[in-house]
């Protein structure tokens, strides 16, 4: 327990490397039914000094599409120049906050040879990530439920994040055959310890105290007394982060991880996935579940075993690159990742993980290559080689926004 309570204060360390923002002043399968008017996708509730972004997708867990992440780059751009906004809220619709990127219909372009449509979502989202890791007023993001892959992106790099009894945090990536993205190589990479690498590669589930624990999340509270607190912040009219973080802890609660919590085994962790490749760190945990007979362990690496062998050695060498990156930096790197990616040079395992696991569900990809030996080198790095025939590298404001180190 004291070990757990320790990643409590480790929150302070991770405001030190940059991970949470300096005050600037200023899985149950979606339905993925569509609703092509961007306004009903990403709905606008107006208050006294804040303006607040509704994810508005419920039916497929508000997963993201190219137009949701245009309107919210232009909405959090024109909310930024306003000087009669102060703050800004994020929330969404039902039982997710955001479900990641609507895989399906980016399988469905990649299937159809629309890759460019592809790319363009993928510039889109990575732009407005870069929009809110900059973004130079208070941000109150309102993880309350589902929230896998880039819903995390959208949502971490602002200045309050909080959570709830219903939140569940995942980067469930390599079992889809692609890598944590949209700045999740910046975040998950400045964890403590080596917990970053144990989540990108095996797709393992936070809740809301573990996200406190770890410094993914600023505050908590109940799903029962969320209304109070969003009546409580729509009625501010001081747009001082210390009033926000007042009313955020009004009606907070003082939590720590459970007993089943994977952050007890943070030691565990540490000592298995700081090796240097995936291969070292499954040899690592076999040896700790032959001595220990933890089941921890077998599971951990019966996770390991179903993933994309490539995805896993592709994800491994982004969360150590990013560790000594800046957040543009990153989200340039995963752009390269993601076209190198989806024009399918190396593999189609993106394509064919949406399959396995959301369209036939059938959990039995076929991944190519098969094994972690058949995974070269040469084919990893092509993954993070310039691009060429797929277009220009991301271009981002970084002169005009500066990044956080």
């Amino acid at each position: 327990m004291q070990r757990v309570k320790s990643f409590v204060k480790g929150r302070y360390f991770i405001e030190r490397i940059g991970f949470l923002p300096r005050p600037r002043y200023f899985s149950a399968q979606p339905n993925y039914a569509q609703n092509d008017d961007p306004q009903e996708q990403v709905l606008v509730e107006g208050r006294a000094k804040s303006r607040a972004a509704i994810l508005n997708r419920p039916s497929a867990l508000n997963a993201l599409n190219t137009s949701m992440a245009a309107r919210l780059k232009r909405l959090y751009e024109s909310w930024e120049e306003n000087p009669d906004i102060g703050f800004v809220l994020m929330k969404g619709s039902g039982r997710a906050f955001c479900a990641g990127s609507d895989v399906v219909a980016l399988y469905q372009l990649i299937g159809e040879g629309k890759v460019e449509e592809c790319k363009s979502f993928f510039e889109t989202l990575y732009k407005f990530v870069y929009v809110q890791g900059t973004f130079i007023k208070p941000h109150v993001a309102v993880l309350d439920g589902i929230t896998m892959g880039c819903g995390a992106g959208i949502s971490l790099p602002g200045m309050f994040r909080l959570v709830t009894d219903k939140t569940a945090f995942s980067h469930p990536e390599v079992h889809m055959g692609f890598h944590p993205d949209a700045g999740a190589s910046f975040y998950l990479s400045r964890l403590p310890g080596y917990l970053g690498e144990y989540l990108a590669l095996t797709g393992e589930k936070l809740d809301g105290t573990e996200m406190i624990a770890c410094g993914l999340a600023t505050h908590y509270c109940l799903n029962a007394r969320l209304h109070m607190i969003e009546e409580r912040l729509g009625k501010l009219v001081n747009d001082d982060p210390s009033v926000i973080e007042t009313s955020l802890a009004q009606y907070g609660d003082l939590v720590y991880p459970d007993r089943s919590s994977v952050l007890h085994k943070i030691d565990t962790i540490d000592k298995c996935f700081c090796h240097d490749t995936v291969e070292e760190i499954i040899y690592s945990l076999e040896n700790e579940a032959a001595e220990t007979l933890d089941e921890w362990c077998k599971k951990t690496l019966k996770k390991l075993k179903e993933a994309s062998p490539l995805s896993l050695k592709v994800t491994l060498r982004s969360i150590r690159e990013g560790r000594f990156q800046t957040l543009d930096q990153c989200l340039a790197r995963e752009y390269r990742i993601t076209l190198n990616g989806i024009f399918k040079r190396v593999s189609n395992d993106f394509s064919e993980g949406v399959r396995a696991r959301i369209l036939d569900k059938d959990f039995a990809p076929k991944w190519d290559p098969p094994t972690l030996e058949h995974a070269s080198e040469d084919m990893v790095e092509s993954y993070f080689t310039l691009l060429n025939e797929s277009g220009p590298e991301l271009d981002l404001p970084i002169s005009l926004r500066e990044p956080y180190i």
